[in-house]
């Protein structure tokens, strides 16, 4: 697992290969991540966007931003988290994510950035 704090804000992320759902033959490797938002402000924090950098070790590179994380806007109150699981899916054995939320302190309605540390999606036979 890796994890990052910024603004107060504690994200935490621990990626899973899914076999199931690849087909190595066809260049598909899919990915599950799971994400956990620790707010570690005084103030209610609400998760309004989300903005990916994904890069797969075949050269591509893909940016996808939107709403929400996997259809919510989650409000988190001082000292709670909230956890999703979502996933990706790459065209070779290895890749990485990383971004930023967009937050707003509920309190003031000030918006501001959280980081979202990179993180790798590596098949688990290219780590042997």
């Amino acid at each position: 697992m890796i994890s990052e704090i910024s603004e107060g804000v504690v994200i935490s992320v621990e990626t899973f290969y899914q076999p199931d759902y690849s087909n190595p033959t066809n260049h598909e490797f899919m990915f599950a991540y799971r994400i956990t938002i620790e707010n570690s402000n005084a103030f209610p924090i609400k998760l309004h966007r989300r903005h990916w950098f994904i890069s797969d070790s075949d050269g591509s590179n893909k940016e996808v931003e939107g709403e929400g994380v996997v259809g919510v806007q989650p409000q988190i109150n001082p000292g709670e988290s909230y956890q999703y699981i979502s996933g990706c899916n790459l065209r070779s054995e290895m890749g990485k994510m990383s971004g930023s939320y967009l937050m707003e302190n509920i309190n003031t309605g000030k918006q501001f950035s959280v980081n979202i540390p990179a993180f790798k999606m590596v098949v688990p036979y290219k780590m042997n």
